[in-house]
């Protein structure tokens, strides 16, 4: 495969293949050779990078969220295009602002400014936890999806790559972004390092002090990262004013970033590494993935679990397998949350503001307030106030479920599995990981032998403080306060 694809790019004049292998194809469960030359996963390129023999028709790549969510979302339902900031500030793959996405490709090949082409070397890796399961004394079969393999470590590298190549092509050459436990900036920054971009980080606070060599990475990597709420924007500085001791939240962050970019006279774009509907639609190749390797192997999941923060690596795993659901199979879809940030399984079903400083269009979402500071948990990436638009409405309608869990059962879980797999999971994954067991030993009891899968959406080697707290027993579980959530309603838009 990577041999075609270098004859093809040579044949266009743009330079020699660059490709970093995520893993030996000995490693993975579904290498390249096995696909056949008409098998949709069989070429990286997609639709929209170069012409040729790699391009997909429209019949055979289709948009992957409206594939993946088959007939559940009619054309014309409210979710199906959901709303996108606008054209002067968004990243580049929002067509006239109106959820129109003209980019197909993740784990993509990118033009780089010196001609070369740049790809992430994928599939990621689909493995079986034999392990785990003899530790649990379960018949189920668990079976996670590993994300962490690439150089940004999580899934995030799914749409950085295309965010900043198609601004690159507009001629963008500046970002901004938020971020929280830093896998998406460092994802972003990545991206941006490839294709010389300016790249500025506003990093949440309670991150920033726990995390400080994911901020070091990014750093690495050419990118400005700011503590977020910070004194260089005017949200920021507002936000200290009235939050003087806050640890801050990706609501601020956001406001802190999209502020930049409007105010940058075209000159920077803002680039969201969640909750956006085509964020969703690059991250469902995670699913694409392992529904092809599941396929490998004679495989069929009855649940599948991801954690959930705005909702891309849940909608990344969960959205291919709904068609399946369509069809009649019976499968159990749980997106997993913290207890200290409970969006989904105690927020309110509203139309809310992305961000704290109501610089974002109003999306309808479980929301607990824009205004909403969780508390600092080091799962950074799941410490969001809303949620994905379509994820909402999927759980809304229950067609998917959601569950909060403590940090401390999460840390148990990911010790176990640490122990068991040999992986260093981060406290994100962790929640899958805890629910993933849950599963497992409620089979246990009822002797069912179902097929488990959950995305491992990132390492852990950056959030060595967070497993030092769980060691020495420092870790704090939070329920969060129903006063707080009925303060909510009252900052809510009324619509």
């Amino acid at each position: 495969a990577e041999d075609g694809i270098r004859d093809l790019v040579r044949s266009r004049g743009l330079g020699d293949v660059y490709k970093r292998q995520a893993m030996r194809p000995s490693a993975r469960l579904l290498p390249w050779p096995i696909l056949t030359a008409d098998h949709p996963l069989s070429h990286r390129p997609r639709a929209g990078l170069w012409p040729g023999p790699a391009r997909f028709s429209d019949d055979q790549l289709g948009l992957q969220q409206h594939v993946a969510l088959g007939q559940f979302l009619a054309p014309d339902h409210p979710h199906q295009h959901g709303a996108n900031l606008a054209p002067d500030v968004i990243d580049g793959l929002a067509d006239g602002g109106q959820g129109g996405v003209r980019v197909f490709g993740l784990r993509d090949v990118v033009k780089a400014g010196d001609g070369h082409v740049v790809t992430h070397g994928q599939p990621t890796p689909l493995r079986r936890a034999y392990r785990l399961e003899k530790a649990l004394g379960t018949p189920a079969k668990i079976f996670y999806k590993n994300e962490s393999v690439n150089p940004g470590g999580s899934h995030k590298i799914n749409t950085s790559i295309a965010q900043a190549y198609f601004n690159k092509k507009d001629g963008v050459n500046e970002l901004t972004t938020e971020t929280g436990a830093g896998q998406w900036g460092t994802a972003l920054s990545i991206a941006c390092s490839m294709l010389d971009m300016k790249c500025t980080v506003y990093m949440v606070r309670v991150s920033f002090e726990q995390k400080p060599y994911r901020r070091v990475l990014m750093q690495t990597y050419g990118a400005d990262v700011v503590s977020s709420p910070s004194d260089t924007t005017d949200s920021g500085r507002a936000f200290q004013a009235k939050f003087p001791d806050t640890t801050g939240s990706l609501g601020m962050a956001i406001s802190e970033a999209v502020e930049v970019a409007a105010k940058s006279g075209g000159r920077a774009k803002y680039s969201l590494g969640s909750v956006l509907n085509h964020v969703l639609l690059h991250q469902t190749v995670i699913g694409l993935e392992a529904k092809a390797q599941l396929e490998q192997v004679g495989e069929e999941p009855d649940v599948v679990i991801g954690c959930c923060g705005g909702g891309s690596n849940f909608a990344g795993i969960s959205f291919p397998f709904v068609p399946m659901k369509n069809e009649g199979k019976n499968i159990d879809f749980i997106a997993v949350e913290p207890t200290a940030c409970p969006t989904l399984t105690r927020g309110l079903y509203a139309y809310d503001y992305g961000d704290t400083a109501h610089l974002t269009p109003l999306l309808l979402q479980y929301t607990l307030g824009h205004q909403f500071v969780p508390p600092g948990i080091h799962a950074g990436g799941l410490r969001y106030h809303g949620v994905a638009q379509q994820v909402a409405l999927l759980v809304k309608e229950g067609f998917m479920r959601a569950v909060a869990c403590h940090q401390n059962p999460v840390f148990d879980a990911l010790q176990m599995f640490a122990k068991a797999e040999g992986i260093l999971a981060a406290p994100e994954s962790g929640h899958a990981i805890r629910v993933a067991i849950d599963e497992a030993l409620k089979c246990k009891e009822s002797g069912e032998s179902k097929a488990i899968l959950f995305n491992l959406s990132g390492h852990g080697h950056f959030d060595m403080s967070a497993y030092e707290a769980y060691t020495n027993r420092k870790l704090e579980d939070y329920d969060l306060d129903q006063s707080i959530i009925d303060a909510a309603e009252s900052v809510i838009p009324k619509i």
